[in-house]
């Protein structure tokens, strides 16, 4: 990219040395750009949103975060529609892809994962990485002037070797204090297993079917390359501290082995429909969790009439199973029965433990379908109690929006939909909605602080 020619004059010289600190300084910003995109596509991931899902993921990670003195509500776990096998976090943010759930055969594969992953964030690793980025900027950006000023002085050659020689070395750096968080939250992890009575097994299972990757296996794979130790290398350091716990050949309960099963059957009926519930399930497709699965895949193929009858089944065999009744109340709101969706949405609320906002919504909604004008109250108000448990639910303020319109209330429902479209990351219309509904509400109240956010809302704020 430099200008490979000797320079002969000191005024170009200058021009050349002028034009190199600007590309240089363009390559600083790139290098930590990736920390705004990141955070940019975190926005835009693609985030599921699904109340049997997150409650099992609920029960998997309390004790983990307890061991680890981490408050439940302190720490946020999102599922990524994702198919491949993989899991991160950012801050107290956690991410895991549904494939990995899906992949994972026992719950115990996945409960190790999120012990790595806790690892990480009470290790501070995430604090430590971003110093150690800052650091390996300054010395890439000393190692890009040098250059630059061999550049301009005539040795392109040379200022493309220092270059090269600085930038290489930090990061090696780099990805050698990566390898080292990432074995620190393996031990981590299973220090994490231990204390909360879980085995560690299902976490060497995971590091196995990691080392099938063509990846990880090929024989000219340069380890130091890689912000990852390699799966054999993790194997071996963690199989002699894993099999030294007098939990290690603990075993999942058959009720969690039955929920991860069904998480399975769902993620796989939306992910490939009926012929990857097959494929995963083959040799039990009659069992509850192939049942269900396929009873899914009718429902998302638009013929839910085939599925109701096997999800009517499996609440004959499990009727305190709230999300078979969740199940069936959206296949009788596809099938345009929403008062009967009403019911099973219902029984879903009412047989939740968990009090889930979702589950709620979805009554909300159902009622709001049923269009009975006696029914716009208990649907308004029960929209109300689902998004007061879960105020990130676009969809919420979406139905509420609908429901405060049918029931004349033309304010908040311009309210709501302002909620909906910053939700949904539409700014513009959000701030449009907000400004047309805010004068007719009262200063101060909640809801006119929470249309001023939005109205004041920009980036960097």
């Amino acid at each position: 990219m430099f200008y490979s020619s000797k320079v002969k004059s000191s005024k170009y010289k200058k021009h050349s040395l002028a034009r190199a600190l600007i590309l240089i300084f363009s390559i600083f910003a790139l290098v930590v750009n990736p920390f705004i995109a990141t955070a940019q596509a975190q926005r835009a991931l693609p985030l599921v949103r699904d109340a049997e899902i997150e409650g099992l993921i609920q029960d998997y990670t309390a004790p983990i975060f307890k061991a680890a003195g981490l408050r439940r509500s302190g720490v946020e776990v999102f599922l990524l529609n994702r198919n491949d096998f993989n899991a991160f976090v950012t801050g107290t943010r956690m991410f895991i892809n549904t494939g990995a759930i899906m992949q994972a055969e026992t719950p115990n594969e996945i409960i190790g994962v999120f012990a790595h992953e806790t690892g990480h964030i009470v290790g501070g690793h995430l604090v430590r990485l971003r110093d150690r980025l800052e650091k390996a900027q300054i010395l890439s950006v000393l190692g890009l002037l040098a250059g630059a000023g061999a550049a301009a002085a005539g040795s392109a050659q040379g200022g493309a070797a220092i270059i090269a020689g600085t930038q290489g070395v930090g990061q090696r750096s780099l990805l050698a204090y990566q390898r080292e968080d990432e074995l620190a939250a393996d031990r981590a992890g299973v220090s994490l297993l231990n204390k909360s009575g879980q085995s560690s097994r299902g976490m060497i299972k995971t590091f196995k079917r990691l080392g099938q990757n063509p990846l990880f296996s090929s024989g000219r794979l340069d380890p130091y390359a890689i912000s990852h130790p390699v799966p054999r290398e993790r194997i071996a350091l963690l199989s002699n501290v894993a099999k030294k716990s007098p939990h290690y050949n603990k075993k999942d309960s058959d009720n969690l082995q039955l929920r991860h099963n069904l998480a399975r059957a769902k993620i796989a009926a939306y992910a490939g429909g009926a012929g990857l519930v097959r494929n995963i399930f083959r040799k039990n497709l009659n069992g509850t969790a192939g049942t269900y699965g396929i009873a899914i895949s009718h429902f998302l193929n638009g013929v839910p009439r085939r599925g109701l009858p096997m999800i009517d089944k499996l609440i004959k065999k499990m009727p305190n199973y709230p999300y078979f009744h969740e199940m069936k109340g959206e296949m009788l709101l596809r099938s345009g029965k929403a008062s009967k969706a009403a019911v099973s949405f219902k029984k879903a609320v009412d047989l939740d433990k968990r009090q889930n906002g979702l589950l709620r919504i979805q009554l909300g909604h159902a009622l709001l379908e049923t269009n009975s004008k006696k029914n716009l109250a208990a649907a308004i108000k029960t929209l109300k109690q689902g998004i007061g448990r879960d105020p990130y639910s676009s969809a919420g303020y979406g139905y509420l929006a609908r429901a405060y319109g049918a029931n004349g209330q033309r304010n908040l429902a311009l309210a709501s939909t302002a909620e909906a479209r910053f939700l949904q990351g539409n700014l513009r219309d959000a701030k449009q909605f907000a400004l047309r509904a805010q004068p007719n509400l009262k200063k101060g109240s909640p809801q006119w602080i929470r249309l001023q956010d939005i109205i004041e809302y920009g980036p960097g704020k």
